[in-house]
């Protein structure tokens, strides 16, 4: 078994839950939304890990990693399932659609 949290490896079960019940739900990662989730809006997390790998090499070449600059993302991504919404009887409005990275269909 993974030694992942548990928000990364049920993300299925916990989209299953939420349609059964008629709740509708929103994650952080966008994973779970091909998963079933209606929606998840967040950081773009490729972009964080590309610049965790340049920090980790300017400290390899000898930076003090206290003098780094903390960073915010600056990218944030949203991603809309629209089978979740149909089955959960929602209509999405279309200027929300319009803004999503990703729509699922």
């Amino acid at each position: 078994m993974h030694a992942l949290p548990i928000e990364l490896r049920d993300g299925q079960r916990i989209a299953q839950f939420a349609i059964r019940n008629w709740l509708p739900t929103m994650a952080l990662f966008p994973q779970f939304v091909r998963e079933g989730v209606l929606m998840s809006y967040g950081p773009n997390f490729a972009e964080g890990y590309r610049r965790a790998g340049t920090d980790i090499d300017t400290i390899l070449k000898g930076a003090n990693p206290g003098d780094l600059p903390v960073e915010r993302p600056t990218k944030f991504e949203l991603v809309i399932n629209l089978i979740t919404a149909k089955a959960l009887g929602l209509t999405i409005p279309p200027s929300l659609l319009q803004r999503a990275d990703q729509v699922i269909e």
